[in-house]
């Protein structure tokens, strides 16, 4: 009866080793996906972030035409890796408003300076509020608003070059 408990350590490492292994070899997919797809825009009135753009507001996105909201920060690093996309964006006359995400003005105003500003419009949500009405995990977060102001997609992440065509089929799709 003795014998076994000897190996019982050993087989229980086996069993955790195995556990843990397959999640490095096949990791689950954690991505959370808004559940705001297809609805309408959370109403919203968010505050100037910077003093040279307007404030964001959800009666800004129902003129008829379809913008992307941009959910990003000052300090995010990855915001500054799509920084140069966004901005390929906008030079092809895609209206893109910011949310800035619990950041203050003068690192929102730095953040423009160093990389650029693309945006037409930016608030301030200091608190995550829309951010979370939005379904969104994370910065940078995109989401196509048609102009209707339906949330038509979700783009997660930052935007790379490979995405940009993409996202401008979505805006063509949302029209």
């Amino acid at each position: 009866m003795k014998h076994w408990a000897i190996w019982l350590p050993l087989a229980l490492f086996g069993v955790l080793f195995a556990v843990f292994a397959s999640g490095l070899i096949a990791p689950g997919d954690r991505t959370i996906v808004s559940q705001m797809i297809g609805k309408p825009l959370p109403d919203f009135d968010l505050p100037q972030a910077v003093p040279d753009r307007p404030a964001v507001a959800r009666a800004n996105f129902t003129d008829g035409k379809p913008k992307l909201l941009n959910v990003f920060a000052s300090w995010c690093v990855p915001c500054v890796a799509e920084a140069p996309y966004l901005q390929q964006l906008a030079n092809a006359g895609v209206d893109i408003y910011g949310v800035a995400i619990r950041d203050r003005g003068p690192d929102v105003q730095a953040f423009l300076a160093r990389n650029g500003n693309p945006y037409a419009r930016i608030g301030a949500d200091d608190v995550s509020k829309i951010q979370f009405d939005l379904g969104s995990s994370g910065v940078p977060e995109t989401f196509v608003i048609n102009g209707k102001g339906i949330i038509t997609y979700q783009h997660i992440g930052d935007i790379r070059p490979e995405h940009v065509p993409m996202i401008l089929q979505k805006l063509k799709e949302a029209q």
